[in-house]
């Protein structure tokens, strides 16, 4: 396998998938169930998809097989650091450090669409809760909406979860309680959840400065003393806190610490809840139905709790995180993942976690990425394979300043530049140098 011009080879991944029990997106979590059996969690494979960059700026997909096997006899070689156990039969590779320096330079750089996974397996202790905030203090006061959502869908509306009041406002440590969900501060509400309208809320245990043990809430339960509580942010938006005591196995935590029965901040770079994507990536919906695309709740309890309602005729946009400046994980840039439900599905019914029962939630048919990373967007669309093997049941196309044009037709199938991809990669990568492109749904 030989390129014309040297070739640099990175990885960019629709997120890590579960093979094990047929779960979806990951979680290292013990997750709390009605019944009270406590769970564990064991790490699940993570799968990765390779672009090959010229010197040129050309950038085309390869498949894993050639890829590793041009790695291996030195016809390929890694933009920037090596990225460890991508290929197991290939030479070993060091452990990959944060955000990477290239060793050349080609015109575009690869962004790793990158979150871990695992599967839940049953019995193991519960922990205690505890963790020590950042804190700091200040107030102001404004308030701004995001362009509202009516759906025409017969789904539930979305529009509640599309807008948010108060996203410039300083958010006060330690003067809103617990129990108290913070909406004036740029925070959505979901209230389906019965979270107290938390997105997601995380039990933690801290030992030897290392979060050793989490246990993610399930309805019914609260915000309580040493608990990290997640939140939403409006479209366009994300949350700006997290704190830098992170899993010591490799877990995400996420959201606003309860400490004392009051909230504090937990990333003192932002005195704010919510904080801008970088802009420019949108989805716009021509299916007749609303569209519920769920972003994971990353980082944080890394279920799909994030909502998007899509209706008929809209375009709304969708969030783009910065690699350089947001969630780290072991030092290395993160991005965005979407589940993206067939038409008709509502955010509350798909949006939360899953049974299985049907293709909805973590079962959904259908990944997008997103990320930002050495001046290029990167967007991808892969089947949430190995999870369901279920049909997305309309056509997206990725439109607008992209390097291929990847499209998906509603029966199962992905496209390359008009060309039908065979080589079973189920999806396909590409870079927006202006970050300006479009996922459009459309009917199969």
């Amino acid at each position: 396998m030989k390129f014309s011009n040297s070739v640099a080879v990175t990885l960019a991944t629709a997120g890590s998938l579960v093979a094990a029990h047929g779960h979806g997106h990951a979680h290292f979590h013990k997750r709390a169930v009605e019944t009270e059996t406590d769970t564990a969690v064991v790490a699940g494979p993570t799968v990765y998809d390779f672009v090959v960059l010229e010197k040129s700026g050309k950038t085309d997909e390869i498949s894993n097989k050639d890829a590793c096997a041009g790695l291996a006899d030195d016809s390929l070689e890694w933009y920037g650091d090596a990225v460890a156990n991508a290929c197991p039969t290939s030479t070993p590779t060091p452990t990959p450090s944060s955000t990477s320096t290239p060793t050349q330079t080609p015109t575009i750089a690869a962004q790793e669409l990158l979150e871990t996974s695992a599967a839940i397996t049953p019995n193991s202790p519960s922990p205690t809760s505890t963790a020590e905030p950042t804190t700091s203090s200040s107030s102001s006061t404004s308030s701004v909406a995001s362009t509202s959502s009516a759906s025409t869908s017969t789904s539930s509306s979305s529009s509640s979860y599309a807008s948010a009041k108060g996203l410039t406002t300083e958010f006060p440590d330690g003067e809103i309680d617990c129990g108290t969900f913070p909406s004036e501060y740029g925070a959505v509400a979901l209230p389906y959840l019965g979270l107290g309208g938390f997105s997601g809320i995380q039990y933690v245990t801290l030992l030897d400065e290392v979060i050793s043990d989490i246990v993610t809430a399930v309805s019914g339960e609260s915000c309580t003393e040493g608990a990290m509580c997640s939140y939403a942010c409006p479209a366009g938006f994300q949350k700006a806190h997290w704190p830098s005591t992170q899993g010591s196995t490799g877990q995400s935590v996420g959201g606003l610490h309860c400490k004392g029965g009051k909230l504090y901040r937990t990333n003192e770079a932002h005195s704010t809840l919510c904080i801008e994507g970088t802009g420019g990536v949108e989805v716009e919906n021509n299916v007749g139905q609303q569209v519920a695309v769920c972003r994971t709740d990353y980082p944080g309890t890394e279920s799909e709790t994030i909502p998007l309602g899509v209706g008929h005729g809209e375009t709304q946009p969708l969030t783009c995180p910065n690699g350089a400046t947001y969630f780290k994980w072991e030092g290395k840039s993160t991005s965005a993942q979407y589940y993206v439900n067939n038409a008709g599905v509502s955010p509350e019914e798909g949006c939360q976690w899953g049974n299985g029962s049907s293709p909805i939630g973590n079962w959904a048919p259908m990944n997008l990425g997103v990320g930002y990373s050495a001046g290029s967007t990167w967007l991808s669309m892969f089947k949430n394979e190995p999870t369901t093997d279920a049909d997305l049941d309309f056509a997206i196309t990725l439109t607008g300043d992209v390097s291929i044009k990847c499209s998906y037709d509603g029966k199962g199938n992905f496209y390359k530049d008009g060309v039908k991809i065979t080589d079973g990669s189920n999806g396909c990568t590409a870079a927006s140098p202006s970050g300006n492109a479009k996922f459009v749904f459309s009917s199969a």
